[in-house]
């Protein structure tokens, strides 16, 4: 019966090693609309910063981007995208 648990516990660990090989940090900038002054990226990089998994938040007024690394296990862009949307500053991948 040890047995039996110590794999069960060993193949349990084995499998939370493995999806963490395959969970990575990115970093993606964004195209951020409707940043007309310059207390406009606190409230982009409060939303951005809101996402779980994100980070590190670095928005730029004068660019209109925010540059955020995320945990991609945990967020993606769809999500970071939606939260700068939500907060009034709809944004997009920057091409």
């Amino acid at each position: 019966m040890t047995k039996k648990l110590l794999n069960s516990i060993a193949f349990g660990l084995g499998l939370l090693a493995s999806s963490a090989a395959f969970a990575g940090e990115r970093t993606v900038t964004l195209a951020v609309q409707n940043m007309y002054c310059d207390a406009c990226p606190l409230t982009v990089k409060k939303s951005l910063s809101a996402v779980p998994g994100v980070l590190k938040a670095v928005v730029s007024y004068k660019d209109k981007t925010a540059v955020v690394t995320y945990d991609d296990s945990k967020a993606d862009v769809k999500a970071l995208t939606a939260a700068t949307t939500n907060a009034g500053y709809p944004s997009a991948p920057k091409s």
